[in-house]
């Protein structure tokens, strides 16, 4: 009984009239004006999502033909990745902050003309492209899975190669833009990033007064005596450390400490007992300066080894006090020049002498100075699976 003068009195409230309408009617309106809203988003997302539109705007018009080339857009399936498949999400959320995001693109295209050229369009390519990459790495790439899926694959039913990249890539559920980041449009230059971190590092890399320990970012030519115009008499090469042990002018004195074979001409020096990871070149009386601090057997090689210390002189510049910047920038250069074909191994993959062949057998792929090569390839093998992985000695 009480139920039924609750809901008469909740009728008789709707039904009354406010100055001009029932509060009825105006639920009414209310919910027609809310479905109108609905249907009316629900069609704009459509209209804004088609790749007509997507491609209307003439700094679109350049990738639209790239993706007219891809597999993409044309494949023996037929079928077709719309714009909106690789670059909005299809829950609600999702496309509602991608239109969110796009307001940063309506920004540059109408007030800054940010790409506004072909020639604009490739110097800002890695940037805009890695903007991509990291959105879709932030939503779990699942624009990606939405069609692509590990569990449904059949590998027997891909080619030999695929299968070999696949069959593991699943085991670790790789992302697909690991080895798949130029699928659709061409890859930007790849360098430009990590060179424009080398230009920002060699900016600053000057020895700081004081310093006591000090790591080079490139070659760095040796001296006997406090004069950068004289003989040189051997090569520090990039990524390796240094202890300060005076300063006299522009030129730093150094102790360069590291390992040389006992039965061999003793001019080049590594890291580690054993491990071709070459911290230095010595000759001439930068050689003459040599002291023995011990002598060890390579059990695996049984090679004798014998561990030195060098005096001599460097110039103040491309100096850093800390490893770790230089490794950030190799790690860099890793990232863009080899994983822009496939997914590249851990450095922790390969052993320090096994990233020798590795590396060289990668070498047709990428286009690195032989600066550029040696940084690389000691990063890796400070990073090996036999140096601890940590790029530390």
């Amino acid at each position: 009984m009480g139920v039924s003068i609750f809901m008469k009195k909740l009728l008789q409230k709707l039904m009354k009239p406010s100055r001009k309408y029932p509060i009825i009617a105006l639920v009414l309106v209310g919910a027609v004006i809310a479905v109108a809203g609905v249907v009316t988003m629900n069609k704009t997302f459509e209209v804004f999502s088609t790749t007509e539109f997507c491609t209307s705007c003439h700094t679109m018009q350049q990738n639209y033909e790239e993706y007219k080339q891809s597999v993409h857009f044309s494949n023996a399936k037929g079928i077709r990745a719309e714009c909106v498949d690789c670059h909005q999400p299809k829950d609600f959320a999702g496309k509602v902050m991608r239109k969110m995001g796009a307001v940063t693109d309506l920004y540059h295209h109408f007030i800054t003309g940010k790409i506004d050229t072909p020639e604009q369009f490739e110097e800002h390519r890695l940037e805009l492209a890695q903007k991509v990459w990291d959105r879709m790495a932030d939503e779990n790439y699942k624009t990606c899975t939405t069609c692509h899926s590990y569990d449904a694959m059949d590998h027997s039913k891909q080619s030999v190669k695929a299968m070999q990249e696949m069959i593991p890539a699943a085991k670790e559920n790789m992302a697909c833009v690991e080895c798949h980041k130029g699928i659709a449009h061409e890859l930007p230059n790849m360098a430009g990033g990590f060179r424009k971190t080398f230009e920002t590092l060699a900016a600053s890399a000057i020895a700081p007064a004081g310093a006591t320990k000090l790591y080079s970012l490139e070659e760095k030519s040796l001296f006997a005596t406090a004069d950068a115009n004289g003989k040189v008499e051997g090569q520090l090469l990039p990524a390796s450390e240094v202890d300060v042990v005076g300063e006299e002018g522009d030129m730093l004195k150094v102790r360069i400490q590291g390992w040389i074979e006992t039965n061999g001409k003793g001019r080049v020096m590594t890291e580690y007992m054993g491990k071709r990871v070459f911290k230095a070149t010595i000759r001439g009386d930068v050689k003459t300066t040599e002291t023995v601090i011990s002598e060890e057997v390579d059990a695996a090689t049984n090679i004798a080894w014998k561990q030195v210390a060098v005096n001599a002189y460097i110039t103040k510049d491309g100096m850093l006090e800390s490893i770790d910047p230089v490794w950030d920038y190799a790690s860099e250069m890793y990232s863009s020049s080899c994983n822009s074909c496939h997914a590249a191994p851990a450095p922790g993959h390969f052993t320090a002498n096994g990233w020798i062949s590795s590396l060289k057998a990668m070498s047709a792929y990428y286009r690195l100075s032989k600066t550029e090569e040696r940084t690389l390839l000691k990063y890796l093998q400070n990073h090996g699976s036999d140096t601890g992985g940590a790029g530390a000695h």
